[in-house]
């Protein structure tokens, strides 16, 4: 299986006026959702997801809409401040993977960020490497990360051949060893993995998840056509594996997932990706964005790749001031982590600390 690292079609719209930068709110403006749905938004910028991060953590987002002389909109730029314990930052989008700058021309992004940069309060974004907003001079790169995908431009039987040789292997072993995947868009699915994405994050990572209201607001927000799907791996009646998806556009995201790893070696994970790769087929969809994973997760990487034939780069840019050095704050914020996460603590009190202490994670 090949995989293609490379820039993404030259934008197809030629901008021949000078654009007109307007406020608007991207969770309820009529041409920002326009935008969002078109090639140039995902699922981060989209109305509901940003709706479902703003009303769990009480952030209010603030927007900027270019909108071309026949009143067209061409560029979108999000963003939520953020003014707590930890001190002002601005977070262009929270909780995200990432919430690139909608641009439908490749000059649209000018204009865009300069009332948020005016600030000079600290500022991250996170976005495609081929972004415009990665050449602005007024940002700089922090942070790299790989992104993949999976066109799904083909048959079943096609993209079953697509993918290595080592998943195809795996979905044997997960067939052999009984290995039942459930799919739901009801929420007592999303309960359930939430209590797999809690016992993950706490045993294995030493970290607390977000809270269950969060994926209980983006269940309310994509339920509606069954655009929130949650895919539950079985093994002798016990889940061993479980993932959330998204739809937004033509495109299924694969945005949480947790596993045990007492049942690894039965490969739930590869049946859960095979699960989601014949969803995306069913339902017409064009592609199945895997997300991010950190350059420091070399097998996360390796693993995304049996699936994926396309990976590109997301580069994380920061703007305005230097943000201040780690504080008492953060230190704190760490050790607390530390302590809900320790083995001997209930997953319930793990559960119940990071519904207090994510929103200050971002």
């Amino acid at each position: 299986m090949s995989t293609r690292i490379g820039r993404p079609p030259a934008h197809p719209i030629e901008e021949s006026t000078v654009n007109a930068i307007h406020p608007v709110d991207p969770r309820t403006d009529r041409r920002w959702r326009q935008l969002a749905g078109g090639s140039a938004g995902s699922l981060f910028t989209s109305p509901p997801w940003i709706q479902a991060v703003c009303d769990s953590y009480g952030f209010t987002p603030e927007a900027r809409l270019s909108v071309s002389g026949s009143g067209d909109p061409v560029g979108g730029f999000a963003w939520v401040a953020v003014d707590d314990i930890r001190g002002e930052r601005i977070a262009a989008l929270p909780f995200c993977d990432r919430a690139d700058p909608m641009l439908a021309t490749a000059t649209g992004w000018p204009g865009l960020a300069d009332d948020v940069l005016a600030t000079g309060t600290p500022l991250t974004l996170r976005c495609f490497s081929d972004n415009p907003a990665a050449a602005d001079p007024r940002l700089r790169q922090v942070g790299e990360a790989a992104w993949h995908g999976t066109p799904l431009d083909c048959t079943e039987d096609e993209l079953y051949t697509r993918i290595s040789s080592t998943s195809r292997r795996n979905l044997k072993a997960a067939d052999r060893n009984g290995v039942k995947v459930l799919a739901s868009t009801e929420l007592d699915a999303v309960h359930e993995f939430h209590r797999l994405h809690v016992r993950l994050r706490k045993n294995k990572y030493r970290l607390l998840a977000q809270p269950l209201e969060f994926f209980e607001r983006i269940w309310q927000q994509f339920s509606p056509g069954d655009n929130v799907v949650t895919l539950l791996s079985e093994v002798d009646g016990e889940i061993a594996a479980g993932a959330m998806y998204l739809v937004w556009g033509d495109r299924l995201y694969y945005k949480f997932g947790a596993s045990l790893s007492e049942y690894l070696p039965m490969r739930p994970n590869d049946a859960l990706y095979w699960a989601a790769c014949k969803l995306g087929l069913s339902r017409g969809l064009a592609s199945v964005d895997w997300g991010i994973s950190d350059l420091d997760q070399p097998g996360l990487v390796s693993y995304k790749r049996k699936w994926a034939s396309e990976e590109r780069r997301v580069v994380t840019l920061r703007g305005g001031q230097d943000p201040k050095p780690k504080s008492e704050v953060g230190a704190m914020l760490g050790e607390l982590t530390r302590l809900f996460t320790e083995e001997s603590v209930p997953d319930d009190i793990s559960t119940k600390a990071g519904a207090l202490l994510y929103r200050h994670f971002c």
